[in-house]
């Protein structure tokens, strides 16, 4: 007599894909609360780097305790308050700026068509994040910034000197750029080119640090060899970010506010948010 037959072996792969999948599923929903709170250590080492103020021998936590999140307002360069949140549906524990880009209730069109390439909706809220001196003063400000490369949208962060004009630092820690060409905008002597350049032109306002062949003077980067289409990617979004349509008009709030600007600022959102 034939033991197995069709169905029998039909029934036992049904079970083994059963048995796999309640497995799977079970370990991503215990393993859920572990990933995100490494997805949220990488975001905060990520600032603590661009910042310049990463230690490896000390704890992230403890080190980006000295950094003070805040959602800003995008339109009105504003610190969202309580009753913004309210009005808005905003969730201050759980909103999540690359999920909200997304999703029309919670983000606008790029203004003008074509100032972030192949992006047509960005948040309408973001978090920014300011590194304060012992005295309690303002030492720089971290913001996020992404827009698209050659073959991915880059995210990271730009940190710029307390006089709102000198840029600290810039680092991606999310891309798909290819290795050796546009994935140099990891290199560290890259990136290291870039602290000290001066972001605005005359009027302290317009931005127009870029990054080009044969850098010159204070508001350019060398491009990166091979990648013409990243280095070019990199120039749209950082004056983006910067721009009037980006933390713009937050940081026209800043100047205008004078130097204790951030410290007489309240933020509503979760101290220990830092969705980029």
């Amino acid at each position: 007599m034939q033991r197995d037959s069709n169905t029998q072996t039909m029934i036992v792969a049904a079970c083994l894909c059963l048995v796999c999948s309640v497995l799977v599923s079970t370990a991503a929903v215990v393993l859920r609360p572990t990933q995100q709170e490494n997805k949220t250590l990488d975001i905060q080492r990520n600032i603590l780097k661009v910042a310049g103020v990463f230690d490896e021998n000390k704890s992230v936590a403890s080190q980006f305790a000295a950094v003070k999140p805040q959602l800003i307002w995008l339109e009105k360069g504003t610190v969202v308050t309580a009753a913004d949140a309210k009005y808005e549906k905003l969730d201050l524990k759980t909103y999540d700026p690359r999920k909200a880009a997304k999703q029309p209730e919670f983000s606008d069109p790029v203004e003008p068509p074509g100032a972030l390439p192949q992006i047509s909706r960005r948040e309408r809220f973001a978090f920014v994040y300011q590194l304060k001196k012992e005295d309690g003063s303002l030492d720089q400000i971290i913001l996020p910034i992404y827009g698209k490369g050659l073959w991915s949208t880059l995210y990271g962060f730009l940190a710029i000197d307390a006089d709102l004009e000198t840029i600290r630092g810039i680092t991606f820690y999310e891309h798909g750029e290819t290795p050796g060409l546009g994935g140099e905008v990891d290199n560290p002597a890259w990136k290291a080119k870039w602290n000290g350049k001066k972001a605005f032109g005359s009027d302290g306002r317009t931005p127009v640090i870029a990054v080009a062949k044969g850098a010159s003077g204070d508001h350019q980067i060398d491009a990166l060899s091979g990648a013409t289409i990243t280095s070019n990617g990199v120039t749209d979004l950082v004056q983006y970010w910067l721009g009037p349509d980006g933390f713009g008009p937050y940081l026209a709030h800043l100047r205008a506010a004078g130097p204790q600007a951030a410290d007489s600022s309240q933020s509503t959102s979760n101290e220990g948010d830092t969705n980029g």
